[in-house]
């Protein structure tokens, strides 16, 4: 049985499974935590407190495991990550033609 794929590891972009992201797993590429908001889809360094989620509780340490209940895993150093910034520019031009 093949794993399936639902991201990758934000220090070293070892890909991860959907059971890797675990409060307790590390990943097996660099030893660094999984569950950590550099791996979150709601992670953003533009934003307050580094996050998109207006309601979750702050993080100081982006690169601990912690229990936030919005955490979700996002592709962010592998070549599947989407490109959304690119697509929500296209969409904001194709509104102005």
């Amino acid at each position: 049985m093949e794993t399936e794929i639902a991201g990758s590891c934000w220090q070293c972009g070892a890909e991860l499974g959907r059971f890797d992201y675990g409060r307790e797993n590390n990943c097996l590429g660099c030893g660094k935590p999984t569950r950590v908001c550099r791996n979150c889809r709601w992670y953003d360094p533009a934003r307050s407190h580094q996050c998109q989620e207006p309601i979750a509780e702050p993080v100081l340490d982006k690169t601990r495991p912690n229990y936030c209940e919005f955490f979700e895993a996002t592709f962010r150093n592998g070549t599947a990550q989407p490109d959304t910034a690119g697509a929500l520019r296209r969409a904001a031009e194709d509104l102005f033609k």
